[in-house]
């Protein structure tokens, strides 16, 4: 095989790989929304808020902490689709 071939077949394995840690993220976040809106019902049917603030700021800080600058806008927007939000 030529380097051309074997660099093709590289790239496709790995295209492979990505799609199916693109699946499992996407059920991992379809399944933290859910968690969220029981957590969020639960807490509005005590009399609570929807959101605590406090808490966002754990999660975005997490995120920044294991994914660099980048990883805020990561949690931002995970906190807006388990928010039921538009992203």
């Amino acid at each position: 095989m030529t380097d051309t071939n074997e660099a093709g077949a590289r790239i496709e394995a790995d295209r492979v790989a990505i799609d199916s840690l693109d699946v499992r993220i996407i059920d991992l976040l379809a399944e933290r929304a859910r968690i969220s809106a029981r957590i969020q019902q639960s807490r509005m049917h005590s009399g609570g808020p929807r959101m605590v603030f406090s808490r966002e700021m754990d999660i975005l800080s997490r995120y920044q902490d294991g994914l660099g600058a980048g990883g805020t806008q990561i949690a931002m927007n995970v906190l807006k689709l388990c928010r039921g939000e538009a992203l």
